[in-house]
Parts: C-alpha cells; sequence; structure tokens
C-alpha cells in the first residue's frame, strides 16, 4: 500500500489513479542513458581527428591554416544539415533518424581511415557531419516525448552529457588504440565498427513514445501523458507543425541561437585546438594529451550532469523556469569566462588545465538547453526547433577552428585564441539571461 500512496501523491495531475496502483517502469530513463551512450560515442568519433592531427598534420604535411579548416570540415555538413535533420524528425519520428544517424556515421568514421591527402581528410569529415547531423534533433524530439516537464532538465542533461564523456573518454581510448594498433588509422576503424554496433542497438530498442514501447507499463504511461495533457492545457500546443519563419520573429528564439552558437565556440575551439595547444605550449606527450582531455571533458561531464539536476530540484521546489535557468545558466557562464581569462595569464600547464576543467564544468550546464526547443515550439515542433538551435551553434563549430588557426597561424601564439573563446563566452552568458524559458512562443 506505502507504494502505492507514494505513486499516486506523484501522478501528474488527471492521470489515473487505477493505472497508479503498479510503479510506473522506468524505461524512458534507460533511453536516455542509452542516448548518453550514443552521444558519447558520436564526440568520439568526431573529438578522435583532434587527438590524432598531431599524427596526421606531419603524416600528410598539413600546415596550422589547412588544420583549422580540416578541423571545421566536419561542421559545415554538419551545420547545413541541421534544419533538414530536425524537419525529417518530426516527419519520420526520432527513432528511425536516431538510428540511421548512428549506423550511417559509424560507416563515415571508419572511412576516414582511407583519407592519404587533405582533400580526402576532409571528403570523409563532411561524410560524418552529414551522418551525424540528426542525433541531437532526434534526442530533443525523445526528450519532449518521453519526458514530463519536471524531467526535461535531467532528459536534456543526459543527452548532452555524451559530448563531455565522449570527448573525455575519447581522448584516452583513440590515444590507446593508435599505441595498441600502431596508428591512426586502424584505430578509426575500430571506433567506426564499434559505433555500428551502438547503432543497431539503438534502432532494437528506442521507440517514439511511451505508449509505442513493448516494456513501457501502463503507470509509466498514464504517468507521462497526463503530464503532457496537463502542460498543454496551461499551454496549448501548436495545431500542427509551424514555419520556422514564424519563430524567427521572437528574441527568445534567437536568444537561444546565439546562445548555443557562444557555448559551442568555446566548446568546439577547445575540442578541436586543445591537443593541440596542450602539445605545442605545454610540451604534453601523446599519453599526457590523452589524460589531460580525460580530466577537462570528465569535469564538463560532471557538471553537464550537476546542472540538469540542480534545474529539476530548484523547480520541483516552485521557482519559475525564468529564476531557475537565468540564474543557474548567468552563473555558469560569469564562471567560465573568469576561468578563460586565467588559462590566458597564467603559464603553469597544471594549473592551466585546472582552469580548463573549470571552464568545462560550467560551461557543461548548458546542457539544460536541450529542454529549450520544447519550452519555446512544444513537443510538435521540438524537431525542427531543436535543429536550428544546433544550426546556430554550428556556425560557430564552422567558425571556431578556422579563426584560431588563423589567429594561432599569425600569432605564433595561442592568446589570442583564448581571448576569442572569453568572447563566446560573453555571448553565452548575455544570450542566457535573455531568453524567456517561462513560456511557448506565440505562433
Amino acid at each position: 500500500m506505502g507504494d502505492s500512496v507514494e505513486l499516486v501523491d506523484d501522478l501528474p495531475s488527471g492521470a489515473p489513479t487505477a493505472q497508479a496502483a503498479a510503479r510506473p517502469t522506468r524505461v524512458r530513463w534507460k533511453i536516455f542513458v542509452l542516448l548518453l551512450g550514443i552521444v558519447a560515442l558520436n564526440y568520439v568519433d568526431r573529438g578522435s581527428i583532434s587527438v590524432a592531427m598531431p599524427l596526421i598534420t606531419k603524416q600528410l604535411h598539413i600546415s596550422k591554416g589547412a588544420t583549422g579548416v580540416a578541423l571545421s570540415a566536419f561542421f559545415w555538413s554538419y551545420a547545413l544539415m541541421q534544419l533538414p535533420a530536425g524537419w525529417l524528425v518530426d516527419r519520420f519520428k526520432p527513432r528511425v533518424m536516431a538510428a540511421i544517424s548512428c549506423t550511417g556515421w559509424g560507416i563515415a568514421q571508419a572511412l576516414t581511415a582511407a583519407a592519404f591527402s587533405l582533400g580526402g581528410l576532409m571528403s570523409f569529415r563532411l561524410l560524418l557531419g552529414a551522418a551525424e547531423a540528426p542525433i541531437y534533433p532526434a534526442g530533443g524530439k525523445l526528450n519532449a516525448n518521453w519526458m514530463t516537464p519536471a524531467e526535461r532538465g535531467r532528459g536534456g542533461t543526459l543527452l548532452d552529457g555524451g559530448a563531455p564523456l565522449g570527448t573525455a573518454i575519447g581522448g584516452v581510448s583513440i590515444s590507446w588504440l593508435i599505441g595498441l594498433t600502431g596508428g591512426w588509422r586502424p584505430a578509426f576503424v575500430i571506433a567506426g565498427v564499434a559505433t555500428l554496433v551502438v547503432g543497431l542497438l539503438a534502432a532494437w530498442y528506442i521507440r517514439n513514445t511511451p505508449r509505442e514501447h513493448p516494456a513501457a507499463n501502463a503507470a509509466e504511461i498514464a504517468y507521462v501523458e497526463a503530464s503532457h495533457r496537463q502542460e498543454d492545457a496551461d499551454d496549448p500546443q501548436p495545431a500542427g507543425r509551424v514555419s520556422l519563419l514564424r519563430y524567427a520573429r521572437y528574441r527568445s528564439f534567437w536568444a537561444m541561437c546565439l546562445g548555443w552558437c557562444g557555448f559551442n565556440g568555446v566548446f568546439y575551439g577547445l575540442l578541436t585546438w586543445g591537443p593541440l595547444y596542450l602539445s605545442e605550449t605545454k610540451h604534453f606527450q601523446l599519453a599526457a594529451i590523452g589524460y589531460s582531455t580525460l580530466v577537462i571533458f570528465g569535469a564538463g561531464f560532471v557538471g553537464e550532469l550537476v546542472g540538469g539536476w540542480l534545474a529539476d530540484w530548484w523547480r520541483a521546489r516552485g521557482a519559475s523556469p525564468n529564476v531557475v535557468l537565468r540564474t543557474l545558466l548567468g552563473a555558469a557562464g560569469v564562471f567560465v569566462v573568469l576561468a578563460l581569462l586565467g588559462v590566458t595569464l597564467v603559464p603553469n600547464a597544471t594549473v592551466a588545465v585546472a582552469f580548463l576543467s573549470v571552464v568545462m564544468f560550467f560551461l557543461r550546464w548548458a546542457g539544460v538547453y536541450w529542454s529549450v526547443p520544447s519550452i519555446l515550439a512544444g513537443r510538435t515542433n521540438a524537431g525542427i526547433m531543436g535543429g536550428a538551435m544546433n544550426l546556430g551553434g554550428n556556425v560557430a563549430g564552422i567558425l571556431s577552428p578556422i579563426i584560431v588557426g588563423f589567429i594561432v597561424g599569425a600569432t605564433g601564439s595561442y592568446t589570442g585564441a583564448l581571448l576569442f573563446f572569453v568572447g563566446c563566452g560573453v555571448l553565452f552568458t548575455v544570450c542566457n539571461v535573455t531568453l524567456d524559458y517561462a513560456r511557448r512562443l506565440p505562433v
């Protein structure tokens, strides 16, 4: 009886009490743990080139400027495909698109081993970017469909937590595979095959909604659907798919896109150039780069989980979405900027790694951004809104590696690059406190 009473109290208003007699299954959390693993592999694969780049640049005789272009090539196709990917997720459902994306980029990662020139390397990175494009819009759509409003902060950070986790373990695993196999090419093949296997697992386990999943019991279905009915009653859903141009009339749309752009300016800049920065300014060897990457991006993974938990915990105690998210993300942005300034001013290698860990810990609180598309656009249009947000973010993915490459090439120093990251952190902070997290856009 104790369990039944507790469950009825936890159910949203309007949930059927007869179905609450059983404890709800937790399939939604298992799906998001799987998504955490998928996105982690995503970042192992996209970040593997950064770890291997000291070897690749020597083998293929690539200059600093060309290195920046090669590192950004992934983001050209990744950004270009965000809006089509978001539309496809809304049209063909997230399960199909997540599975196609994961298996597709596994194949592209393995094929990168066949690159023997700068042009070949860029071609395979373009293919990888196009294949990876649907995974975040699909995850944002699953967050809208599977999670209650009170759980979407944790859902978003589990989805996005794979980014620092994959970067952290990717640095160690790729450097270990390179050492084990004797080169970066076989390491890329092994990583690609592992991703392909996980893509097949995703196709088998993920479903678009709780009602479609054979492992979700009636109580979990009732719990989630009742919360969605209450959400719709409080703030009605759009009647159907809405043109993105109608959302573009609102400040919060641009704050979302530009905030994610500022976030990615820092994150992708450190993801792509961080290993070379440690190699060339701190004189780290390959193994030390791998372990430093583990520490820095491992701190980001912890920060991601902490940020999502704090957001949901504070909201559960009655605080408004704007108070919670503007406070948490605004404070996170300030800490990011201050820690980046610390990296710029302090030459000691150990202290630099410590400051970069602080940067990543607070920067990754932005994982709760993946609850914003459903807040602004509702569940119906969460895919295309997530695609728009990720497009804005990946403009920074295109520009940041190129800008850093030309700054370092022109000045022979990373100081200007670090100050560029500071500017991105300021943009991130301003947008965090400008965005309205409390209401759906009136389209």
